[in-house]
């Protein structure tokens, strides 16, 4: 097959993969509130705890979703994968919040910033800004590490 023409199928699939990636990242979002609030608010357990079992759902769901329709990667072996998943996880967020703190340190410090209608504090925006790259992070460590073909 032509070269063009593979790289060209290449990026499509890589974006396909982005856009559901971003789908899989809402709806997890959404579930981990979800856990949160019936654990916390209905079933009144801790709020820290409801934050870990909110979170751990999130982690497990996320894992789940991204394996099978994202990157449709069934073959492999589903622990090994859950493990660099994980590990994933970890690194992107230690680099997210690395990010968080050095934009927030540098640059934002305690100014309040209107976006769009909402008032956001240089942390609020600075969090914003890590959360991009926590994703962008996470997508492209999955994409190569965990659920590579």
């Amino acid at each position: 097959m032509n070269r063009t023409i593979t790289l060209n199928m290449n990026k499509k699939r890589t974006l396909g993969q982005l856009i559901k990636y971003a789908i899989v990242g809402c709806m997890n979002t959404i579930l981990t509130l979800g856990v949160i609030f019936v654990c916390k608010s209905l079933l009144g357990v801790n709020e820290y705890v409801s934050n870990g079992i909110g979170y751990v759902v999130g982690i497990i769901n996320s894992f789940l979703w991204n394996r099978s329709w994202v990157f449709n990667s069934r073959d492999g072996h589903m622990r090994s994968q859950a493990v660099r998943f994980l590990a994933g996880f970890f690194i992107c967020y230690a680099i997210q919040l690395l990010i968080v703190w050095l934009i927030n340190k540098s640059w934002f410090g305690e100014t309040q910033y209107n976006i769009l209608g909402f008032v956001l504090s240089g942390y609020g925006v600075a969090t914003l800004i890590g959360n991009v790259a926590y994703t962008l992070c996470n997508f492209i460590y999955n994409k190569i590490f965990t659920f590579k073909k």
